[in-house]
């Protein structure tokens, strides 16, 4: 009997198990999206309203093409829901019993795992199961983040801090079928000094973590004088030896890389490089293995600071905030998002180590041509018009990013969490939530805002709502991960 790589006897390896073979076959193959699984939070919980799981229609043949179908609710205030993963994916490709129909919904505020089934009602999920926080809390660790499925079948949630809010990166590791505790992923005392975004690669026995800030910090808003505070926020990747589960590695990016978010190794699990945004002062570093085999990283895209004046901006100059980067399933292109400037931009990296811009577009952002905050001392920069679409402004800036699977259409919202949206886009927060659509010439590179394509989260029965994180049911850019045959 042939025996899959999660140990069970299947004579059809190729015939069962959820997503796609490779990356390219998801690329060539896969369906295209038809409904949108958006995380919500509720900026103003007062009347004890709580976040909210979204489902977006994005079929162009369906009645309801950009309606929000169904919603939610967590059952909970200040939760923040913020990122959110599968019980499987494509790393279980092949894995005889694995069916993808739980979405796992970490909360960043109140520790709580939110299991969510989407298999029995695709467009109107329910929740499943309710891990409580005390279930990390055993562990001293709390402000879950990122949620990654195993080819063991676990699920991994890496951890941002502990019980005090004092940074932390660890990882709690949760049964995928049971959803009951096994403890926590990392061994040995040796434990990286912030957490937030991970990724992983077998084949090179390896995996990557970046780091954002200590919870008690970043909960409180942002402030300059906490920037240069080694306590405070995170300027390193943390590289782990996936069969050892122990830290091997750690790379300083100096205050370049302060805040270092969203980490990506390329899709193909036969190649040993991604690439990480940066968010402070809005950088990409690409890291690779070496010779030697440790790793190193180098910085590939800066994106320019500005010099500006007016407004409450507290500092001389507006850097761009990179919160978000993808890169599409053949991996030739890197998107990152710039908060604050107010573009998505991307870039070809076919030459790896050289990334090219081929496709930049405006939705939003402090620097618009009605905004009191201008840019000084550049004559080359003019500031771009306010972006209304169906009658409704695109107030804040974009934020997080999800490609279609064979790379033409790119999603974008507008919320990165909901204490800096008050902060930096109270207006945003006012008027609600958005989810744009960007067209992409995937050949030769390109991108074309779609003006007839817009979900509003500014009306709906629970208010204004903020809308983040995006999935598809089938698994997406951002959420799979392959490993070699």
């Amino acid at each position: 009997m042939e025996v899959d790589k999660c140990g069970n006897g299947n004579t059809e390896v190729d015939k069962c198990g959820p997503g796609y073979a490779t990356p390219m076959d998801a690329f060539l193959h896969g369906e295209r999206e038809k409904l949108l699984y958006v995380i919500c939070v509720q900026p103003n919980p007062e009347g004890h309203k709580s976040d909210i799981l979204s489902t977006v229609d994005v079929d162009p043949k369906s009645k309801t093409y950009q309606q929000i179908v169904h919603l939610l609710p967590t059952g909970k205030i200040n939760d923040e829901i913020h990122h959110s993963g599968w019980n499987t994916c494509s790393s279980c490709h092949g894995c005889k019993g694995h069916v993808r129909d739980k979405l796992i919904l970490p909360c960043l505020g109140s520790d709580r795992i939110i299991v969510v089934e989407t298999g029995k009602k695709p467009r109107s999920p329910s929740i499943h199961k309710i891990i409580d926080s005390n279930e990390m809390h055993k562990y001293n660790c709390a402000s879950p983040h990122t949620s990654h499925c195993l080819a063991s079948g676990d699920i991994m949630i890496s951890t941002l801090g502990d019980t005090e809010g004092n940074g932390k990166g660890d990882f709690m590791l949760f049964d995928g079928k049971t959803f009951k505790t096994k403890g926590t992923w990392t061994r040995g005392d040796k434990l990286a000094k912030f957490g937030y975004d991970f990724w992983y690669q077998p084949k090179f026995d390896v995996m990557v973590a970046s780091e954002w800030a200590a919870p008690k910090i970043f909960k409180t808003g942002f402030l300059p004088s906490h920037v240069t505070d080694p306590e405070a926020y995170g300027t390193a990747l943390n590289f782990y030896s996936w069969t050892k589960r122990k830290l091997i590695q750690t790379i300083d990016l100096g205050m370049d890389g302060c805040a270092p978010l969203e980490v990506r190794f390329l899709h193909d699990p036969n190649i040993c490089e991604g690439y990480v945004g940066t968010a402070v002062n809005a950088n990409v570093y690409r890291f690779y293995k070496k010779a030697d085999g440790t790793f190193t990283a180098d910085k590939v895209i800066d994106v320019k600071q500005l010099k500006v004046e007016g407004g409450d901006w507290p500092m001389e100059y507006m850097q761009g905030f990179i919160s978000d980067i993808l890169l599409s399933l053949d991996d030739k292109y890197l998107y990152l998002n710039n908060w604050l400037q107010g573009d998505i931009r991307q870039y070809d990296i076919t030459d790896r180590a050289n990334p090219r811009l081929t496709g930049q577009v405006y939705l939003g952002g402090l620097l618009l041509s009605d905004s009191s905050i201008k840019v000084v001392d550049d004559d080359s920069y003019v500031p771009h018009d306010p972006v209304i679409i169906k009658g409704k402004r695109l107030h804040g800036g974009p934020q997080m990013l999800q490609l279609s699977l064979n790379g033409k259409r790119l999603y974008v919202s507008n919320s990165l969490y909901s204490t800096w949206d008050k902060q930096f886009y109270p207006d945003a927060v006012q008027a609600g939530g958005w989810i744009a659509k960007i067209d992409i010439d995937h050949e030769n590179g390109g991108m074309t805002l779609d003006k007839d394509f817009i979900v509003d989260f500014g009306n709906t029965p629970h208010g204004s709502i903020l809308a983040h994180e995006m999935r598809y049911p089938g698994g997406d850019c951002t959420s799979d991960i392959w490993l070699a045959k």
